[in-house]
């Protein structure tokens, strides 16, 4: 691919349990409540990777309504029961969503056309990525004197809870300059200017961080299809009041 179409882009079982359970049958009370133990801290266990795979049984799952476009993925609603995007590889090793890919590809090519240069940081992440970068945020403020519930409070205005983040879907990319051709200023200004020409929103603007539970990330795009896109960027609206304009 040429430079320019770089888009920088078991629990064990079987006999041995059996005869666990039969020498634990034999020694009364201790060995029955050491079982009970061992099952409890499996169903423990069991909930825990519930939990962390899906951020909180309260939190909907989101719907398609709207279209695989439009699917809103948020604090109040966790990705869709069963999507499984099919991704496709960028040049740096990120993934998208297949369905993306020639809109990125086309609106990168154009921002290169005309002296821009960015580079995809981050596309697709799985939940365990998605908890790593939480703690770590976290960590951050912990260092800054903050407790460990104000930390964890904080950081979730920074990275979303696994489960409710648009990257866990394949349609939203981080996007940011080639340091070496370009600043931040001249990627993210063109990026708020022509980005809904492509299909892509900036997702999580200054203004709508009450509303998105976000703050500011100029660097975050969301495709979202070249219709919705126009008519958000026109509007001036985030993603949650589009889809609530049109349901």
């Amino acid at each position: 691919m040429s430079d320019k179409k770089d888009e920088g882009m078991a629990l064990a079982g079987g006999v041995g349990s059996g005869r666990m359970m039969a020498s634990a049958k034999g020694k009364g009370p201790i060995s029955a409540l050491w079982i009970a133990g061992l099952l409890l801290s499996l169903v423990l266990l069991a909930g825990a990777f519930i939990i962390w795979s899906r951020p909180s049984v309260s939190i909907p799952a989101a719907g398609m309504d709207n279209g695989w476009e439009l699917v809103l993925v948020n604090r109040d609603n966790a990705l869709p029961l069963g999507w499984e995007p099919e991704l496709i590889a960028l040049s740096n090793g990120s993934l998208v969503d297949v369905r993306i890919y020639p809109a990125l590809q086309q609106m990168f090519d154009d921002m290169r056309d005309q002296g821009v240069y960015p580079t995809v940081r981050d596309g697709w992440r799985s939940g365990e990525v998605q908890e790593q970068l939480l703690k770590g945020k976290a960590q951050e403020f912990r260092k800054q004197g903050y407790t460990a519930r104000e930390a964890r409070a904080m950081a979730e205005n920074w990275v979303a809870l696994p489960g409710t983040s648009e990257h866990q879907l394949g349609l939203a990319v981080d996007i940011n300059p080639d340091t070496s051709l370009s600043t931040g200023d001249q990627v993210y200004g063109w990026l708020a200017a022509y980005a809904h020409k492509y299909g892509f929103i900036r997702r999580y603007p200054p203004d709508k961080t009450e509303i998105t539970g976000i703050s500011n990330e100029p660097w975050h795009y969301r495709y979202v299809g070249r219709t919705a896109a126009e008519d958000i960027h026109d509007q001036n609206l985030c993603l949650e009041e589009y889809i609530a304009l049109i349901s």
